[in-house]
């Protein structure tokens, strides 16, 4: 048998498995089998040696032309079988479009999160600037900057993590205010808010937490008087509980302000009269304030003389937890997912 006429066999051979071929696999073996490295295909060209030269090309044209052929039955068949696992698996896997949509259950932002929004929305709206600051803090601007030299007794109120002598986890966001009041140069005016986590070591209970986040905001300009802290105060109590709040000031100690004051709220929930939440008083206390001492603007570089502020600081834990009726601060802290779950959107299946 000629060399033409084995492959011609060849091909018809081929094609007949082709044909043949149930599956993508089977169709790759015939593949491999006759196109391969060490296919049939290709061993014939190895045998083209044996003919004279004149009729190499001839012969070598010949096996091109059963190459191609093969390749084009093999990708035409490739495809037949792609089709017939196509419709099979449809066939197998009906699905009814008449049935409704499976709803994907969407996340909400945590409690803390929209507190501090809302906060943050608030007095970007007034014109302040939003800074944060350092978790670890130096004792100078955590403590002595802000009138709290080493000997003061207020700072067992705010007990912390020390790393050492010097450096310690802040106590409160004040070391912002230090710090960015220095940065100014003694020059104003100032309006900043400074959001973010404290560490004081307080025991783990249902009101207190050796974490939690807090909010203080700074003004400091020429001729800023009491009165404008309250009326600062009054728009950001109106903002968290509502267009009919009131506040009250009563008169406090801090040592980064003089005089200061404690703010209370009047209740949300009974209007005043008197319930569990306020406990009878018809108020609840909700933060601390005050007009920035002479001596932290000294300190900073300003002339207490031509500048005054006001300071004041809230904790957005407790005011979650009063705006939401929470029990236990913990809840924020340990990712319960059916606690999350209630401050979905009413229409995501949330509760608020």
């Amino acid at each position: 048998m000629s060399l033409q006429e084995k492959l011609a066999e060849l091909r018809q051979e081929a094609l007949v498995r082709i044909n043949e071929a149930k599956a993508e696999r089977a169709l790759q073996d015939v593949k491999v089998n006759y196109l391969g490295k060490k296919g049939v295909i290709t061993g014939l060209m190895k045998e083209m040696k044996e003919l004279p030269k004149e009729e190499r090309p001839e012969f070598g044209q010949l096996v091109n032309e059963v190459r191609k052929a093969i390749e084009q039955e093999i990708e035409a068949k490739k495809v037949l079988l792609e089709e017939e696992a196509l419709n099979a698996q449809l066939e197998n896997e009906t699905i009814d479009v008449t049935l409704p949509g499976r709803k994907v259950s969407l996340g909400a932002k945590h409690p803390l999160t929209k507190i501090n929004e809302d906060l943050e929305d608030l007095f970007i709206g007034l014109g302040y600037e939003i800074v944060e600051g350092y978790e670890v803090e130096s004792d100078y601007y955590n403590f002595e900057a802000l009138n709290l030299p080493k000997s003061h007794p207020a700072r067992d109120m705010q007990d912390t993590f020390y790393i050492s002598e010097e450096i310690l986890m802040r106590t409160h966001t004040s070391p912002v205010q230090a710090r960015t009041l220095e940065k100014r140069n003694g020059v104003g005016p100032v309006k900043i808010i400074c959001p973010g986590k404290v560490y004081r070591r307080d025991s783990d209970d249902a009101t207190h937490s050796h974490q939690f986040t807090q909010i203080e905001g700074l003004v400091v300009a020429e001729n800023i008087k009491m009165s404008d802290l309250k009326g600062t105060l009054e728009l950001l109590a109106r903002k968290l509980f509502g267009a009919d709040r009131e506040i009250r000031l009563r008169p406090s100690f801090f040592p980064f302000t003089e005089p200061s004051v404690e703010v209370d709220v009047s209740c949300f929930k009974c209007k005043g009269h008197g319930c569990n939440v306020c406990k009878q008083t018809g108020w609840i206390e909700v933060l601390g304030s005050g007009m920035v001492h002479p001596n932290v603007l000294e300190m900073a570089g300003f002339d207490s003389s031509k500048y005054s502020g006001f300071a004041f600081g809230l904790g957005p834990d407790r005011m979650a937890m009063l705006k939401y009726g929470i029990e236990d601060i913990r809840h924020f802290y340990t990712n319960d997912v059916r606690f999350l779950e209630q401050f979905k959107p009413v229409e995501d299946g949330g509760e608020a």
